[in-house]
């Protein structure tokens, strides 16, 4: 019973990640960046926080997945290699995804996968040591590579991804979620995958923890705007997304920490609820969800505000932040019900089938 607590807690967070990357979406194509308003600092806020969230919950997963003691060397052997075979399938399909949404993660889920799978059984304090490991690389690749270099800001495309030499510095270092440093993320979330969530004091310490690091970075990045510091030093300290300097880090990490704990927490009262059942359904989808809005929600959206799909950001010719809001609560609802009526039938969503028909 405890477990399935846990699941549905874990399912849940997922739910709200792919929300979340509704909203973060459908506002990079049909929306205003530089919006001001109300409505448009709401979506914003979403901005950052769902990716790494989206993230530090597949490395959770992957860790649950191999989260037993006594395995056998030829069944950790068969997991390792189970894992790099989705790794492989995540990779190709985000390749073929990328030539419509330049934005995709999943061919970056294939590279922290594989790396993942190296250190699969290796005590959880080393997914810490490689998560600051991949900040501590991202920042030594900054003092050697210009992070600018391949992008086109004013529209965010990424100029030289097919090339040898781009492709390499996309996936590695400046592309939307590059391994260094994003695999901190999938790395703590590996970390909290083999935590005893059944417990109250590790619920309270995660919360405490990522309350802790929001916080912190909160009062810095409130004090810079304040105290005269070096533009350079306050560039540093608000970036967002993109770069992904340390400050960033810390305070998505912090929010990912406290976002999953609360689920955590409220997963014991939920676990008995039909609804939370069937909203844990959809987080199982996570996949299958990622691809359809991407896909199939925006040429819906498209033709519903008469804007051409383009995956470019043009801020001069963009749909309300409201009516953004209203679509991606709708498209949810809609992921909603089809995760219910598809569970009824099928254990694994459309393409977490397909993936474990290709490579297990």
């Amino acid at each position: 019973m405890e477990q399935q607590k846990r699941i549905i807690g874990f399912d849940l967070a997922r739910a709200y990640a792919i929300f979340g990357m509704y909203i973060v979406n459908f506002n990079i194509v049909f929306g205003n960046y530089h919006d001001t308003s109300l409505a448009a600092q709401f979506l914003a806020l979403f901005s950052g926080n769902s990716s790494t969230v989206f993230v530090m919950l597949a490395g959770m997963g992957v860790a649950l997945m191999t989260n037993r003691l006594n395995y056998t060397d030829e069944e950790r052997k068969k997991l390792k290699n189970t894992i790099n075979q989705r790794a492989w399938f995540l990779f190709f399909l985000g390749l073929l995804l990328y030539t419509w949404w330049p934005a995709d993660i999943l061919h970056f889920y294939g590279g922290y996968m594989h790396l993942a799978a190296l250190m699969l059984f290796l005590d959880k304090k080393y997914y810490l040591f490689a998560a600051t490991g991949a900040v501590i690389i991202f920042h030594i690749l900054l003092l050697i590579i210009p992070y600018e270099t391949g992008w086109n800001f004013a529209t965010l495309e990424y100029n030289d991804f097919w090339t040898f030499n781009g492709f390499m510095r996309n996936t590695f270092y400046n592309g939307w979620n590059s391994i260094f440093p994003w695999l901190a993320y999938f790395m703590v979330g590996m970390y909290l995958g083999r935590l005893n969530w059944a417990l109250w004091h590790t619920q309270k310490r995660m919360f405490g923890l990522g309350f802790g690091l929001f916080l912190a970075v909160f009062i810095l990045q409130t004090l810079s705007n304040i105290l005269p510091i070096n533009a350079d030093w306050k560039f540093y300290i608000n970036a967002d997304y993109l770069p992904p300097f340390l400050p960033f880090v810390l305070n998505t990490i912090g929010f990912g920490l406290m976002l999953i704990a609360t689920f955590m927490y409220l997963s014991k009262f939920l676990a008995g609820n039909r609804w939370a059942i069937d909203l844990a359904k959809t987080g199982q989808m996570t996949l299958t969800h990622y691809i359809s809005h991407l896909t199939i929600g925006m040429i819906v959206f498209a033709v519903f505000t008469g804007k051409p799909y383009t995956a470019k950001m043009n801020d001069t010719d963009a749909v309300s932040p409201l009516i953004i809001l209203i679509f991606a609560i709708i498209y949810f609802i809609a992921s909603y019900y089809f995760s219910k009526l598809w569970a009824q039938k099928y254990p694994n969503g459309p393409f977490e089938m397909l993936m474990r028909k290709i490579a297990g």
